[in-house]
């Protein structure tokens, strides 16, 4: 199978512009990544398999979305992957928030380049005021636990805001620990790259009443 057509298995039908996108951003990466850290060594043998077609993935599961934020973005998964593939979605754009000022000034080249529908924002997320707001889909990848990721997307995801996150094999106690401050609608997607994987859809979060407000509000009635 050549790589356009394993992709186009993985995200949907691309263009050959967006395919050759993503070929020269895979190349960008492999450059940049010998002179800052971008990713693990150990995976750049694989980067197209582990981290690239890892990241596209998640547009077969939100087909219609346009307004995207990519949360501490690193070197560009999913965040860089999902800003060239939407070029081929008319309408489309993704703000990319990342702290470190070396990544920011790499994703900011590449996408450039690439002319994609992407935004690069050099901050800390707690900082990052949303650019607009109204997002769609809000992605992260090998960020944080979900207990503390909740907590940095909740501005977003409590204002209607779908999350489509990458989880390893952990995933089932995180999503527990999560559930002592959160209640939210949950979809596993198993990961079409990696069988241990998961996407997790989650939408309709709010935060779980503590026992203190809940007595509150019963004297209150």
């Amino acid at each position: 199978m050549d790589r356009r057509t394993g992709l186009e298995e993985i995200a949907g039908p691309v263009s050959r512009e967006t395919f050759e996108g993503l070929e020269r951003f895979e190349a960008a990466f492999r450059r940049w990544s010998a002179r800052i850290n971008l990713a693990a060594p150990s995976t750049l043998p694989h980067l197209w398999e582990r981290h690239i077609l890892d990241s596209a993935q998640l547009l077969r599961l939100a087909p219609a979305a346009l307004r995207w934020l990519d949360l501490g973005s690193g070197g560009g998964f999913p965040g860089a992957v999902v800003a060239i593939l939407l070029r081929d979605r008319p309408g489309a754009r993704i703000d990319l928030v990342e702290s470190n000022a070396k990544k920011g000034a790499f994703l900011k080249t590449v996408l450039g380049e690439a002319e994609a529908p992407a935004r690069v924002h050099v901050a800390r997320i707690e900082a990052f005021e949303g650019a607009g707001g109204g997002y769609d889909i809000v992605t992260a990848r090998a960020l944080a636990p979900l207990a503390p990721l909740l907590d940095l997307a909740s501005p977003w995801l409590t204002e209607g805001a779908r999350a489509l996150f990458h989880k390893g094999r952990d995933y089932r106690r995180e999503v527990e620990e999560s559930l002592n401050d959160w209640q939210f609608d949950l979809v596993e997607h198993r990961s079409a790259i990696d069988p241990e994987s998961v996407i997790l859809e989650i939408s309709g979060l709010r935060r779980r009443e503590t026992i203190a407000v809940k007595t509150a509000r019963m004297r209150q009635t």
